[in-house]
């Protein structure tokens, strides 16, 4: 649905929900201390300072939720700022209660900072916040009793573990989401192969039947659609190996291959797949294709040409073949002093490219191409 006056906002993200939750307990760890700090009022020396820490800590409080609502405000300003509300009421304590006392003024308000770097900044962000809170309560204490301990060791150890399982969802929502991608992707490449083949190869097929019985150039047209009709066919099958590894950039350059398979251009390949890196699959669909191209220009629309394919262990080899009459002594030099580089970008280019090598072999038996490169291409030259 169209949202022209922007009244929609976008689905919240785990962090989003995360901080709604930590909103909760911050009011909740304020109301703690506000009781605490009620019930204990017999044990502060400046009860009236202490009273304008405890509010001070509801003000912040109420401004740190409003600032967190927008994910564009969280940033290591406010979340430092944040933290050292915490460190300040932490170092007050001994001010405000003299240096025996036992709890601190804020308690378990400084859960709050705490909580809020674990879940925006992972693992470290727990790990730095505890660390800064565990050793600022060890500080401003006189001694450090059994009670005391517990409440710094949880410091350390509540950070990282809510940093971890911060991260840990939203790695699990990033997974859900691309499964989710996928998933409807997959359905609306079922859904076009369903139609593509009960329309346009339908129809292919009929124009190749009719075109046969009619004769002369209806013969021509009814075969260029039945190169089409396979074409598409081998298409439409190739999906089926589209899936995860394409997340990784591995692609298989036996089904690309395959797929520039017709009437005149016989394709060999191994029956396993041969996985490479995604771009050098495309940059070696290329150069068959120029080659291709090439055999269709200087030989004629008709003539048959050979694609071999080689998985040689560390590298791959590629020939391409046709029975023309060669490409005569120094055709492709002149060729690249008139500007027309086809042989030696399309083909020798990109190879190179790959960290590859093109080697020619023409003459009278006709035109071949051996092409090698190696399993682990680079991406560029």
């Amino acid at each position: 649905m169209i949202d022209p006056l922007g009244w929609r906002r976008p689905a919240p993200t785990v962090e989003d929900r995360l901080f709604r939750a930590l909103a909760v307990l911050r009011v909740v760890f304020w109301v703690n201390t506000v009781a605490v700090n009620l019930w204990n009022a017999d044990n502060f020396q400046r009860p009236v300072a202490g009273v304008v820490v405890v509010v001070l800590l509801g003000a912040w409080t109420a401004y740190v939720l409003h600032a967190c609502a927008d994910a564009a405000r969280r940033t290591p300003v406010l979340l430092g700022l944040d933290l050292a509300v915490a460190v300040a009421a932490l170092v007050s304590s001994p001010l405000l209660k003299g240096e025996g006392f036992q709890a601190t003024v804020p308690g378990f308000w400084v859960a709050g900072p705490l909580l809020a770097l674990a879940v925006r900044y992972g693992v470290r962000g727990g790990l730095l916040a505890g660390a800064v809170l565990a050793g600022t309560d060890l500080l401003v204490r006189a001694e450090v009793s059994q009670g005391n301990y517990g409440n710094v060791f949880l410091l350390l150890i509540g950070g990282p573990v809510v940093g971890y399982m911060a991260d840990s969802l939203r790695r699990m929502a990033a997974e859900r989401d691309r499964a989710q991608r996928e998933a409807a992707a997959e359905a609306e490449r079922v859904r076009l192969g369903r139609a593509v083949h009960d329309g346009v190869l339908q129809v292919l097929a009929l124009v190749q039947r009719r075109g046969a019985e009619l004769g002369g150039e209806g013969a021509e047209l009814g075969r260029l659609a039945g190169e089409q009709e396979a074409a598409l066919r081998r298409l439409i099958q190739a999906q089926d190996a589209v899936g995860p590894e394409d997340r990784t950039g591995i692609a298989d350059l036996t089904t690309a291959l395959a797929a520039l398979g017709s009437s005149r251009v016989s394709v060999a390949t191994p029956g396993a797949p041969v996985e490479l890196a995604a771009h050098a699959v495309e940059e070696l669909v290329a150069v068959v294709r120029a080659c291709l191209d090439n055999v269709r220009t200087h030989v004629g629309a008709d003539a048959p040409a050979w694609v071999l394919l080689e998985d040689v262990g560390d590298r791959v080899a590629i020939s391409v073949r046709d029975e023309g009459p060669g490409i005569p002594a120094g055709r492709l030099d002149q060729a690249v002093a008139q500007g027309r580089l086809g042989v030696s970008q399309s083909i020798c280019g990109r190879v190179a490219d790959l960290g590859g090598s093109a080697e020619l072999s023409t003459g009278a038996f006709g035109t071949e191409w051996e092409v090698v490169v190696p399993r682990g291409p680079r991406v560029g030259p």
